[in-house]
């Protein structure tokens, strides 16, 4: 009891209504109903300006640890000069500005800061090296260009070609041979059997390229028509084969899209009376593929190439194509 006495007279007055203050503060916090205290920013903000206030605050600390007092200190630290800061510093650049550069960014993973910077330059874009680096795209790995864009720049040396079958009216199977450019999607070439063979399908090869200026690689599937005589063919003409996996259509894409394109728009809607009414129905519907049938993959245009017709040319007219299951529409003089 002597003990407290003479700490009580010791102690100034301040300092035990400070802690007095602190104890009451805590109990307050303990009574609240909840499964457990919890302290509000009003009970952090108090033990922040009590740790200012007091030098021994931490002796009538009991409902948190110091350190925790000092986190609060140091994050409302952050809080004030965020406050003081606002409004101040760099100006924010355009929304359109960050959306352009990551375009860039993205459409050309090849390019760095000095050469994207330039070209914001050179389209009259007003912005300093530093900002291009910070609004950029960071790729993981090294830099690499699109699927898209390899297959587009190989596509002038790839060729595609498949079979597929056309049941006639008496019931008989008729086979159809097709070559594809990858480039423009052109049919380069397309023959009729019943009875397919090595031979006639190296003969068909022979035809279809007999022109300078071949293309180098020969997309096909692991179809045994494709024989030794065939392979032979492929390489007097300077054709590397690439046979695509088993049971894997998709990697015969191209070819794959325009036999259902012929099926879709030509061969369900008429009944084959023979091999003859065959060849001349598929040569007037590539007729129409090749120069009217625009395709989206080639910005809406056809694989021949059609020229933009202007109102001085005269009035619309329809032309048939395919005995008038598509038409053509072009400018004619009156």
């Amino acid at each position: 009891m002597f003990k407290w006495l003479r700490i009580l007279l010791v102690r100034p007055r301040h300092e035990l209504v400070l802690e007095n203050l602190a104890l009451r503060q805590q109990l307050a916090v303990f009574k609240q109903r909840y499964p457990r205290p919890r302290l509000k920013d009003p009970d952090r903000l108090f033990w922040v300006l009590l740790s200012r206030m007091w030098r021994n605050w931490r002796t009538a600390l009991h409902v948190v640890q110091p350190a925790t007092v000092v986190r609060w200190h140091r994050q409302g630290f952050k809080y004030y000069w965020r406050w003081k800061s606002r409004g101040r510093g760099r100006p924010k650049i355009d929304p359109e500005i960050r959306h352009l550069i990551c375009r860039i960014c993205r459409a050309n993973p090849l390019w760095g800061t000095p050469r994207i910077h330039v070209e914001m330059l050179k389209l009259g874009i007003e912005v300093s090296e530093a900002t291009v680096s910070k609004y950029m795209i960071r790729h993981q790995g090294p830099p690499s260009q699109t699927w898209q864009t390899f297959l587009r720049n190989h596509a002038k040396e790839m060729v595609s070609l498949d079979f597929f079958t056309v049941p006639t009216a008496t019931f008989r199977i008729l086979f159809v041979f097709l070559v594809l450019s990858n480039d423009r999607r052109q049919i380069l070439h397309c023959n009729v059997t019943e009875h397919p063979t090595a031979q006639w399908t190296g003969r068909q090869l022979l035809q279809a390229y007999g022109q300078d200026e071949n293309p180098r690689h020969l997309i096909r599937d692991r179809d045994a028509i494709y024989g030794r005589v065939f392979q032979r063919q492929a390489e007097v003409l300077g054709l590397a084969e690439v046979v695509t996996a088993a049971g894997c259509p998709w990697q015969n894409a191209y070819a794959e899209r325009v036999i259902g394109s012929i099926r879709r728009e030509c061969l369900d809607h008429v009944v084959i009376l023979g091999e003859r009414h065959l060849k001349y129905i598929l040569s007037k519907y590539i007729q129409y593929y090749n120069g009217t049938r625009t395709h989206l993959s080639l910005a809406k245009d056809a694989p021949d190439g059609r020229e933009i017709q202007p109102k001085e040319r005269g009035r619309i007219v329809s032309v048939k194509r395919v005995g008038g299951l598509h038409h053509a529409y072009c400018r004619m003089a009156a």
